[in-house]
C-alpha cells in the first residue's frame, strides 16, 4: 500500500507542502489586493509610479538582468571550484563563504538603494532632520563585516580541517 505523500506526489507531482505553500502566497496575495484595493496598485496621473509598474518591472529586471548576472558569478565561482581542487588538497570548498556574504550585500545593496543614492534627500533631510550621507558608508562596512565573518569562518574551517587527520594519513600509519 502506498503511503499519501507518494500518491499525491504521483498525482500533484510535488511534495504536498509545495501546496500548501503556493495556497499560502496565493491567499497571501489576495488578502493584500482585498485589504490595500485594486485602486492603489495604479496611479492614473503618473502611470510610472504605480505598485503594479514597479513590481511588473522588478519582476522582468530580475528574470532579465539580475538572474543572468547572479548565474553567471555563480557558474565562475563552481569553475574556479573545480579547478582548484585539481591543483590544491585542500579540503574545504569556498564557494559557500562567497556566495553567503555576497547574497547579503546584494539584498542589503537593493533594500536600502535609495538612500546610498540619496534618492529624495530633501524629502528625507525634511522628515528626520538627517541626511543621507552615512548610508553608503555603512552598506560598504556592512558588506566588509559579512565578507570579513565569512573569511574568519573559512579560516577556522580550515585550520580544523588541518588539523583532522586525512583517510589516506591515517591509513599509512
Amino acid at each position: 500500500m502506498s503511503s499519501f505523500p507518494s500518491v499525491f506526489r504521483e498525482v500533484y507531482g510535488s511534495h504536498p507542502f509545495h501546496l500548501l505553500t503556493l495556497t499560502a502566497g496565493f491567499a497571501l496575495f489576495t488578502y493584500v489586493l482585498v485589504t490595500v484595493g485594486p485602486a492603489q496598485l495604479w496611479n492614473p496621473t503618473t502611470w510610472w509610479q504605480s505598485i503594479a509598474v514597479w513590481f511588473a518591472a522588478a519582476i522582468v529586471a530580475h528574470d532579465l538582468v539580475l538572474f543572468p548576472v547572479y548565474s553567471l558569478v555563480d557558474r565562475f565561482l563552481v569553475a574556479a571550484r573545480r579547478h582548484r581542487r585539481a591543483t590544491t588538497t585542500s579540503r574545504v570548498p569556498l564557494i559557500n563563504y562567497v556566495r553567503v556574504p555576497l547574497m547579503g550585500a546584494a539584498l542589503t545593496l537593493v533594500v536600502f538603494l535609495p538612500g546610498i543614492i540619496e534618492q529624495g534627500a530633501s524629502n528625507f533631510h525634511a522628515a528626520t532632520g538627517l541626511t543621507q550621507a552615512p548610508y553608503l558608508g555603512r552598506w560598504l562596512l556592512l558588506t566588509a563585516a559579512l565578507f570579513g565573518a565569512s573569511a574568519v569562518a573559512y579560516g577556522v574551517r580550515v585550520a580544523r580541517a588541518a588539523a583532522k587527520p586525512t583517510a589516506a594519513s591515517r591509513s599509512a600509519s
